[in-house]
């Protein structure tokens, strides 16, 4: 039977050069964002399931795997990438950007992981989250990074529950990428949303006894 990869935040990016390489490598993919026209585009392309999804709706997070066990009756890999940032500084952006943030970054990565739990431990599956470089350090005035570093607890959190189920849990944190996830291009030779994908990859890629708890991504030119 092949094995399901689900994937949050699916029709750019990081997340959708992750839905070609799952499938180049064989997986059956489910797609889930907002973007239907995008997510179609790329169902097509690589032959995977186009779900509309909105990750601070839980009714959509249910639906997104209950359509994946519908149409291939198991999750093997799970993956909340969903995510934003913005501008830094504290009286930059808006009181209402920054609860949209959290409940993207934060609560949608929390809902992710309970809509998967059950089908990741029937199959002893792997979760992975988007972090951050972000994550791991404080930027001056970055809302983002104070939800990255939540996502990245929220890892570690769920490692410590998962793992006893045997279920593999992986936080990536890439460096600066060259996404439509920024305004403006990088000023270093950024990483490739393809540089990250295969770190994902790689992850998921390692025998069964072997987990990969974290992936710390940067270009070689990113100093800090």
């Amino acid at each position: 039977m092949d094995k399901v990869f689900l994937i949050t935040g699916a029709s750019t990016g990081i997340g959708a050069a992750t839905a070609r390489q799952a499938a180049q490598a064989g997986f059956k993919v489910v797609l889930g964002a907002r973007s239907e026209d995008k997510l179609q585009a790329l169902a097509k392309e690589t032959g995977g399931l186009a779900v509309r999804c909105d990750v601070t709706e839980w009714e959509d997070q249910q639906a997104l795997v209950a359509r994946a066990l519908e149409a291939y009756g198991r999750v093997d890999v799970a993956f909340a990438n969903a995510g934003f940032g913005g501008a830094r500084g504290f009286k930059t952006a808006s009181p209402e950007e920054w609860k949209s943030m959290v409940l993207t970054n934060v609560y949608g990565a929390a809902l992710t992981i309970r809509a998967a739990y059950d089908a990741l431990v029937d199959v002893g599956g792997h979760l992975l989250l988007t972090s951050s470089v972000a994550g791991r350090r404080v930027l001056a005035g970055s809302f983002y990074s104070v939800t990255k570093h939540a996502v990245t607890a929220m890892g570690e959190a769920a490692r410590q529950e998962l793992s006893e189920k045997g279920v593999r849990v992986t936080l990536i944190e890439p460096g600066v990428v060259d996404t439509p996830f920024f305004d403006n291009k990088p000023k270093i030779r950024a990483l490739e949303d393809d540089d990250i994908a295969r770190a994902v990859m790689f992850a998921v890629e390692q025998p069964a006894h072997v987990t990969v708890n974290e992936l710390l991504v940067r270009p070689t030119a990113q100093t800090s």
